[in-house]
């Protein structure tokens, strides 16, 4: 798990691995979108301006949709709210708010939607690849615990060491999964029953031992962000494939923003069924968590939009 990668001299100012795959997603999206808009658009600029307010929209709706999520952590000082350098983004919310951004630019340059929203759904599937992989290297959107070959541990300290040392009544787990040591032996706790563990570095070379090596080490569990990095490949993938399908007119399906519409179906699915190999969300209704529940109305959404689209007639593009 690598959070920050490096350090910029002088300032002092730590690059994040999730802030900086966002950016190498958001470049590769913004390349494939205009390499696939060469027909919609002479002016690609169309396609870099909307991709930029999209960027903007996406952090801000990344960070109000995790300051929502965990509003209680920032009760006691709500000027927290804004220190997005210290982490805290998920990533359903800047797609929501980026997508909701791109439509009315879109609709205020009087601009084809339906024809850019297809290759846009396009372009996120590819970006939501490398959102993953920094998910993955801040240790966030954990799995749960399991034995399958393929399962990773995070180290000491973690967010998911930190989940599996406590109780989590939000997901109905009563106890620990990894019980350590009676007393200090570790951390302290606090006077809402929490256990916070000790820095890495304030540990005896024994304990260090016992935290990275030893029967205190970080239960395994599911890579479920590599599992989503790896879903956003092959969706991004189906809706090309998809995509170019829909460039034959005639044939069933293919309306502009079928694809689009496509997006929220594959996706929703996908979302909904990762979120099982999750322990990280809360459960919000029935046993689901909140990104279940909008992954279903996002399966839904799609639905009626594909038959919406497939009764609308298209727009011509603007050059």
């Amino acid at each position: 798990m690598f959070p920050e990668l490096f350090e910029i001299p002088f300032i002092h100012l730590t690059v994040k691995s999730y802030g900086l795959m966002m950016v190498i997603g958001f470049l590769a999206a913004v390349s494939l979108i205009r390499h696939l808009s060469r027909n919609i658009t002479l002016n690609p600029q169309f396609i870099t301006n909307a991709a930029l307010y999209s960027l903007i929209g996406g952090v801000v709706g990344a960070r109000l949709f995790y300051v929502l999520h965990h509003f209680e952590h920032f009760k006691e000082n709500l000027g927290s709210v804004f220190a997005i350098w210290q982490g805290g983004l998920e990533l359903l919310g800047g797609v929501i708010l980026a997508i909701t951004i791109i439509i009315f630019y879109l609709l205020y340059h009087k601009l084809p939607i339906r024809r850019y929203l297809d290759i846009l759904a396009i372009g996120l599937m590819l970006a939501l690849v490398f959102g993953r992989i920094g998910c993955f290297l801040n240790g966030c959107c954990f799995g749960k615990p399991t034995e399958l070959p393929w399962a990773v541990r995070f180290p000491y300290n973690s967010f998911a060491y930190n989940s599996q040392i406590n109780a989590n009544l939000e997901r109905n787990r009563l106890d620990p999964q990894l019980i350590l040591p009676k007393g200090e032996y570790f951390g302290f706790i606090d006077k809402d029953g929490n256990w916070h563990t000790k820095l890495y570095e304030d540990l005896t070379e024994q304990q260090k031992i016992e935290v990275t090596k030893g029967k205190y080490r970080c239960l395994p569990v599911h890579p479920t962000q590599l599992y989503s990095s790896a879903a956003g490949a092959v969706l991004c993938l189906i809706l090309y494939l998809f995509w170019r399908r829909s460039q034959n007119a005639g044939k069933i399906l293919t309306k502009p923003g079928s694809t689009f519409a496509l997006m929220f179906v594959v996706y929703g699915i996908t979302r909904f069924f990762i979120e099982f190999l999750r322990d990280d969300n809360p459960f919000e209704f029935n046993g689901l968590t909140i990104s279940q529940i909008i992954g279903i109305a996002m399966i839904i959404l799609g639905a009626v939009l594909i038959v919406i689209f497939q009764k609308m007639k298209p727009k011509t593009p603007k050059s």
